[in-house]
């Protein structure tokens, strides 16, 4: 499964690139594949070491500020393994054509 989440502090003003910064560390000490842009952290794995490590980087954010905001997309497909690479890949190909 690929989820892509965010997770933000409420109340902490506009600068939560810290706060952030404390969640992301914690997917990327996982040691599932993962991705981080400009909006989401993508990760993926099973179902319960995934979920597990989004509960970490928002008890992450949860230590520093009272509020959190958790934005979370899951695709659950069983079977499919290496899916952050090969579903760009594939828009890429597409792309090139």
């Amino acid at each position: 499964m690929i989820v892509a989440f965010s997770v933000s502090p409420l109340g902490v003003g506009e600068d939560v690139g810290e706060y952030v910064a404390d969640a992301v560390r914690v997917v990327r000490e996982s040691g599932l594949p993962n991705r981080t842009d400009a909006m989401f952290t993508s990760i993926e794995g099973e179902w319960d070491e995934v979920m597990d490590v989004v509960k970490r980087a928002v008890a992450a954010v949860e230590a520093r500020a009272g509020r959190v905001s958790l934005v979370l997309k899951a695709d659950i497909r069983p079977g499919v393994t290496d899916g952050l690479t090969s579903k760009v890949e594939t828009v890429e190909r597409h792309l090139s054509r």
